[in-house]
Protein backbone atom coordinates (compact mmCIF):
# COMPACT_ATOMS: atom_id res chain seq x y z
CA UNK A 1 0.00 0.00 0.00
CA UNK A 2 1.22 3.49 -0.84
CA UNK A 3 1.31 6.19 1.81
CA UNK A 4 -1.04 9.13 1.52
CA UNK A 5 0.63 12.30 0.36
CA UNK A 6 1.38 15.11 2.84
CA UNK A 7 1.12 18.62 1.40
CA UNK A 8 4.38 20.39 2.37
CA UNK A 9 2.67 23.81 2.45
CA UNK A 10 -0.24 22.94 4.75
CA UNK A 11 1.38 19.91 6.48
CA UNK A 12 -1.91 18.04 6.03
CA UNK A 13 -2.91 14.98 4.05
CA UNK A 14 -4.15 15.74 0.55
CA UNK A 15 -7.69 14.65 -0.24
CA UNK A 16 -8.99 14.08 -3.75
CA UNK A 17 -11.87 16.57 -3.24
CA UNK A 18 -14.57 17.52 -0.75
CA UNK A 19 -17.17 15.16 -2.21
CA UNK A 20 -14.87 12.15 -2.35
CA UNK A 21 -12.63 12.45 0.71
CA UNK A 22 -10.30 9.65 -0.27
CA UNK A 23 -6.69 10.47 0.40
CA UNK A 24 -4.52 11.07 -2.64
CA UNK A 25 -1.85 8.41 -2.91
CA UNK A 26 1.77 9.45 -3.18
CA UNK A 27 2.89 9.04 -6.80
CA UNK A 28 6.49 8.69 -5.58
CA UNK A 29 5.60 5.47 -3.70
CA UNK A 30 6.30 6.85 -0.24
CA UNK A 31 9.30 9.01 -1.11
CA UNK A 32 7.36 12.25 -0.76
CA UNK A 33 6.45 11.50 2.85
CA UNK A 34 9.92 10.16 3.65
CA UNK A 35 11.62 13.27 2.26
CA UNK A 36 9.12 15.63 3.88
CA UNK A 37 9.37 14.00 7.31
CA UNK A 38 13.16 13.87 7.22
CA UNK A 39 13.33 17.57 6.37
CA UNK A 40 10.66 19.06 8.66
CA UNK A 41 11.09 16.85 11.75
CA UNK A 42 13.57 18.39 14.20
CA UNK A 43 16.62 16.15 14.43
CA UNK A 44 16.42 13.80 17.39
CA UNK A 45 12.79 14.52 18.24
CA UNK A 46 11.20 11.32 16.92
CA UNK A 47 11.16 8.60 19.56
CA UNK A 48 11.46 5.67 17.15
CA UNK A 49 14.57 6.96 15.37
CA UNK A 50 16.67 9.70 16.99
CA UNK A 51 18.74 9.99 13.79
CA UNK A 52 15.69 10.97 11.69
CA UNK A 53 15.17 14.65 11.01
CA UNK A 54 17.04 17.82 10.17
CA UNK A 55 18.30 20.96 11.80
CA UNK A 56 16.23 23.25 9.52
CA UNK A 57 14.05 24.30 12.46
CA UNK A 58 17.11 26.11 13.86
CA UNK A 59 17.03 28.55 10.94
CA UNK A 60 13.83 30.18 12.20
CA UNK A 61 16.00 32.06 14.69
CA UNK A 62 18.63 33.08 12.14
CA UNK A 63 18.72 36.42 10.39
CA UNK A 64 17.65 36.40 6.76
CA UNK A 65 21.19 36.44 5.30
CA UNK A 66 22.93 34.57 2.48
CA UNK A 67 24.73 32.06 4.72
CA UNK A 68 21.36 30.67 5.79
CA UNK A 69 20.99 29.24 2.28
CA UNK A 70 24.24 27.29 2.66
CA UNK A 71 23.12 26.01 6.05
CA UNK A 72 19.74 24.94 4.67
CA UNK A 73 21.39 22.97 1.86
CA UNK A 74 23.78 21.37 4.34
CA UNK A 75 21.00 20.44 6.79
CA UNK A 76 18.87 18.92 4.01
CA UNK A 77 21.81 16.96 2.64
CA UNK A 78 22.52 15.55 6.12
CA UNK A 79 18.85 14.67 6.66
CA UNK A 80 18.50 12.87 3.32
CA UNK A 81 21.92 11.17 3.27
CA UNK A 82 20.57 7.97 4.90
CA UNK A 83 18.21 7.58 1.93
CA UNK A 84 21.19 7.74 -0.42
CA UNK A 85 23.14 5.31 1.75
CA UNK A 86 20.37 2.68 1.85
CA UNK A 87 19.74 2.88 -1.91
CA UNK A 88 16.27 4.46 -1.96
CA UNK A 89 17.82 7.42 -3.80
CA UNK A 90 20.49 7.31 -6.46
CA UNK A 91 21.02 11.08 -6.83
CA UNK A 92 20.18 14.20 -4.86
CA UNK A 93 20.33 17.93 -5.66
CA UNK A 94 19.27 20.64 -3.22
CA UNK A 95 18.72 24.27 -4.24
CA UNK A 96 17.52 27.20 -2.18
CA UNK A 97 15.97 30.56 -2.99
CA UNK A 98 15.52 33.43 -0.55
CA UNK A 99 12.36 35.43 -0.19
CA UNK A 100 11.70 37.98 2.55
CA UNK A 101 11.08 36.01 5.73
CA UNK A 102 11.33 32.56 4.18
CA UNK A 103 13.56 30.21 2.32
CA UNK A 104 12.32 27.97 -0.47
CA UNK A 105 14.13 24.63 -0.53
CA UNK A 106 13.89 22.61 -3.73
CA UNK A 107 14.89 18.96 -3.47
CA UNK A 108 15.45 17.18 -6.77
CA UNK A 109 16.14 13.49 -6.48
CA UNK A 110 16.34 10.35 -8.53
CA UNK A 111 14.87 7.25 -6.92
CA UNK A 112 16.24 3.71 -7.12
CA UNK A 113 14.20 3.07 -10.28
CA UNK A 114 15.87 6.13 -11.91
CA UNK A 115 12.65 8.18 -11.85
CA UNK A 116 13.14 11.90 -11.10
CA UNK A 117 11.10 13.66 -8.39
CA UNK A 118 11.03 17.25 -7.18
CA UNK A 119 9.85 18.41 -3.75
CA UNK A 120 9.53 21.96 -2.43
CA UNK A 121 9.65 22.88 1.24
CA UNK A 122 9.32 26.37 2.72
CA UNK A 123 11.31 27.33 5.79
CA UNK A 124 10.58 30.43 7.90
CA UNK A 125 13.70 32.49 8.65
CA UNK A 126 14.53 35.63 10.60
Amino acid sequence: MVDAWINPVTADYVQSDALAPDLVQDPAQGLANAVYLRIVTPLGSWWADPALGSRLHELAREKDVARVQRLARQYCQQALQPMLDDGRLSALQIDTEREPGRLNVRVELVDAAQAPHTFNVHVKVG
